[in-house]
C-alpha cells in the first residue's frame, strides 16, 4: 500500500498525502498520476484505477490544498477563505462517483474528477456541519494529519494508535528509562 488511512473520513485522509506539513521539506505521497490512481483504489473509492492524467493530479492537490484551507480557518475559528471555499464548492457541484449494484455486489466506478467530487463533498458536509468542532490535528510533532475526535470526552489525541500514538508513548517510555538510568 502506498497510502494511509488513519481517519475514516476520505477528505481528512486525503489531506493526510502531504505528510509533515511543517517540516522543511513535506513528504508528497502524490507526486505523479500513478500514485493518485492509487489512492482512489486503496480508499476503496474506486474498483478500478481511474487513469489519472497531469491536469487530474493538479487538480486533486488544488482541492486539498483548499480543504487544509478550510480544515484549519475553521479549527482556528476564523473566517473561511473564499477562495479555497469555491474551489471545493465547484469541485462539489460535479457529477459523483458512479455506484452500481451488480450480481458480485457493489462496484464503484469513474473518472479521477468524479472521484474528487466525493471528497468535496465530504470536506462540505465535515467543515460546514457540525462535525468542524471535531476537527483536531495529530498531537505527533512531526504529524499533521487532522481527523475528527469522536472520542467519548473529546480527548482523543493521535490522528491513530497504531502509528502515532505508539510513537508518541514509546518515544515517552524510552525517555523515562534514560531518566531513570541517571
Amino acid at each position: 500500500m502506498d497510502h494511509a488511512f488513519p481517519c475514516g473520513t476520505l477528505a481528512l485522509d486525503f489531506l493526510g498525502t502531504l505528510r509533515a506539513r511543517r517540516n522543511e521539506v513535506p513528504l508528497e505521497k502524490l507526486d505523479s498520476p500513478a500514485l493518485l490512481d492509487s489512492w482512489f483504489v486503496e480508499s476503496r473509492m474506486l474498483d478500478e484505477e481511474p487513469g489519472s492524467d497531469l491536469s487530474d493530479l493538479a487538480a486533486a492537490l488544488e482541492l486539498r490544498e483548499s480543504i487544509y484551507a478550510l480544515v484549519e480557518a475553521r479549527r482556528a475559528g476564523e473566517r473561511l477563505p473564499a477562495e479555497a471555499v469555491a474551489v471545493v464548492n465547484r469541485q462539489a457541484m460535479k457529477a459523483p462517483v458512479l455506484v452500481q449494484l451488480g450480481p458480485d455486489g457493489a462496484r464503484r466506478s469513474g473518472s479521477a474528477a468524479q472521484g474528487l467530487v466525493a471528497i468535496a463533498r465530504e470536506a462540505v458536509e465535515i467543515v460546514g456541519g457540525d462535525d468542524a468542532a471535531l476537527l483536531r490535528e495529530c498531537g505527533r510533532p512531526e504529524c499533521t494529519q487532522v481527523y475528527l475526535d469522536r472520542s467519548r470526552g473529546h480527548r482523543r489525541e493521535w490522528c491513530a494508535m497504531r502509528t502515532c500514538g505508539n510513537r508518541v508513548k514509546a518515544s515517552a517510555y524510552r525517555a523515562r528509562q534514560r531518566g531513570s538510568g541517571d
